[in-house]
């Protein structure tokens, strides 16, 4: 339509909220659809949550806040960072928004000018380029490989780095592939940077407490404490606590970009909503010790699913160390024919023929960057993936 920005020819739809919703289309209309398509976790937000935000209304908590968030959040953040991440902020270098989406979005708001570039590690999670996109920035992608674990390299890095390159930005445990970088490579990673004092690190890190084995999590400014003074670090509370709904992320970083983001949001948006303000304070403060009993459910189903998908003809599924995906590739199916006659060329042709015959969504690796592979989420519950797997093995069997 003639009166629509022309910045939305730049812009692609969100690949994980269509295959979703393509999902609730099918079962509405009688379809056995098992879906592993959104990136959400099957388990319910802890009671000690929800009642925290019962107490929040009963005590009339309903009224705007500071945009950056209540005091009490914000302390309870800072106290988080330095337990958990060795960070050390004040609340005044603290904000939270509505999701981790909205912090990503209004940093690079505030930072980008056009042909600032930002660099993005390929495969990543959809909503990246498309937020540089709509700040008036470029993205630079660093591809990866299943032999390098879809991590990026200090080499390619080096090489992807330009007089143009506003923003490093970096997620562990990823989403799509679930990679997750060690000490040391985050190290190698960040000599780099510390070579390039014009480059900003933004890291993602709401996979935090989803690793598996004997992996241990730490963050770019954890590491190397001379990026401090320009690492946006983001985190929330969607993953781990299960909080998806209630719509909280939150980073912390140095104090003149938080009050740039700040600015942004008080005309965007003001605070996120109250309720989950509170919530997020008890999540935050209260008891962890389920985080550990849901780490290890997630731990069991992603090796389920990686030794049933690597049984499937044509699959091979590396064995992530976080989050809660796999990213497959169906490399060895293509150019494959389908019990309909179809021939698959593409990883979406894969995806489509998947969910028409079998009725199992996953989400096509071209949406991420990276193809012919597939991400499946994993977050749902043991059962669901065990029939999933074997759906697909029945799928990949009767290719010819």
């Amino acid at each position: 339509m003639a009166f629509l920005a022309d910045i939305l020819s730049r812009v692609q739809p969100s690949a994980t909220i269509a295959v979703a919703q393509k999902s609730r289309e099918l079962k509405a209309q009688g379809m056995d659809v098992i879906g592993l398509g959104a990136g959400e976790p099957d388990f319910d937000t802890p009671d000690n949550i929800k009642q925290a935000a019962k107490d929040a209304i009963d005590r009339g908590e309903t009224k705007y806040t500071a945009v950056a968030g209540i005091v009490e959040l914000r302390e309870a953040i800072c106290r988080k960072f330095e337990r958990e991440n060795g960070l050390k902020y004040e609340p005044n270098q603290i904000i939270a928004g509505t999701g981790g989406k909205q912090i990503l979005f209004n940093a690079f708001m505030a930072t980008l000018n056009p042909g600032d570039e930002v660099i993005i590690p390929r495969p990543y999670w959809v909503s990246y380029p498309e937020m540089v996109a709509l700040c008036g920035g470029g993205s630079v992608y660093v591809d990866t490989t299943t032999e390098s674990e879809f991590k990026v390299t200090a080499e390619a890095l080096e090489a992807a780095i330009t007089p143009k390159t506003k923003w490093f930005l970096f997620n562990s445990p990823s989403n799509p592939s679930g990679a997750a970088y060690s000490r040391d490579e985050i190290k190698a990673l960040t000599d780099v940077l510390m070579r390039h004092p014009h480059v900003w690190v933004l890291t993602d890190d709401m996979y935090e407490h989803l690793v598996y084995g004997e992996f241990e999590f730490t963050t770019p400014a954890q590491v190397e404490p001379g990026l401090y003074d320009r690492t946006l670090t983001m985190n929330g509370v969607s993953k781990a606590y299960s909080m998806t709904g209630w719509r909280l992320g939150y980073a912390g970083g140095p104090l003149e970009l938080i009050k740039a983001i700040d600015m942004i949001q008080g005309q965007q948006t003001s605070g996120t909503c109250s309720v989950t303000q509170w919530a997020a304070v008890e999540a935050l403060n209260g008891p962890q010790e389920f985080l550990e009993e849901r780490r290890k459910v997630f731990e069991e189903r992603r090796d389920l699913v990686v030794s049933m998908l690597n049984q499937a003809n044509g699959i091979h599924c590396p064995k992530p160390d976080g989050a809660f995906y796999v990213f497959p590739s169906c490399k060895d199916l293509m150019g494959k024919t389908t019990e309909s006659g179809k021939v698959l060329e593409t990883d979406e042709d894969f995806v489509t023929a998947l969910l028409e015959q079998e009725g199992v969504a996953v989400v096509h690796g071209s949406a991420f960057g990276l193809g012919p592979n597939f991400r499946i989420s994993y977050a749902t519950d043991t059962e669901s993936l065990k029939s999933a797997c074997e759906r697909i093995q029945r799928f990949c069997g009767s290719l010819t």
